[in-house]
């Protein structure tokens, strides 16, 4: 069974000029109900179906499982999906051991910007870039699924 365990946190300041990599993601839920959701990924030009389980009450982890598929499959997919759409530029950024990973939203979650850090153990330890800002780890709002529904122009 694959356990994906991340903190979540506000970004604070500058971080492209810091990123190695980035890509264009767009992304849609078949399901996001609470407990469980099937999302449809579209990354640059590649298509992927995940599905993660409920979070354990301190919102570290949650079972998470992901697959590729064609693009053409992926496209087709978004179109099963419930309403609204997340759209974001991920950058990836090199902190010590660890890579976080900066998703700037566009769309009604313009303004928003948010880094995760995928860990080994809930207690493994890295370092923080400069411009991490306020954890927000297990805050429903800030999961994707609730965001596709509640934007953050909305807030």
């Amino acid at each position: 069974m694959a356990q994906e365990i991340e903190r979540k946190f506000l970004v604070e300041g500058e971080f492209k000029s810091m990123a190695h990599a980035h890509s264009h993601i767009v992304q849609g839920y078949i399901c996001s109900e609470r407990g469980r959701t099937v999302r449809i990924r579209i990354r640059n030009d590649k298509g992927y179906i995940t599905i993660k389980g409920a979070s354990t009450p301190d919102g570290l982890s949650r079972y998470e499982w992901e697959q590729e598929i064609p693009l053409a499959d992926a496209q087709e997919l978004m179109k099963l999906c419930e309403g609204g759409v997340i759209d974001k530029i991920r950058y990836l950024v090199r902190s010590g051991r660890h890579v976080f990973e900066v998703d700037e939203f566009a769309g009604d979650n313009r303004g928003l910007v948010m880094a995760e850090v995928e860990l080994e153990s809930t207690d493994d330890s890295f370092e923080k870039p400069s411009f991490i800002g306020k954890e927000v780890t297990g805050d429903r709002r800030y999961y994707n699924s609730q965001l596709m529904k509640k934007p953050f122009s909305t807030w």
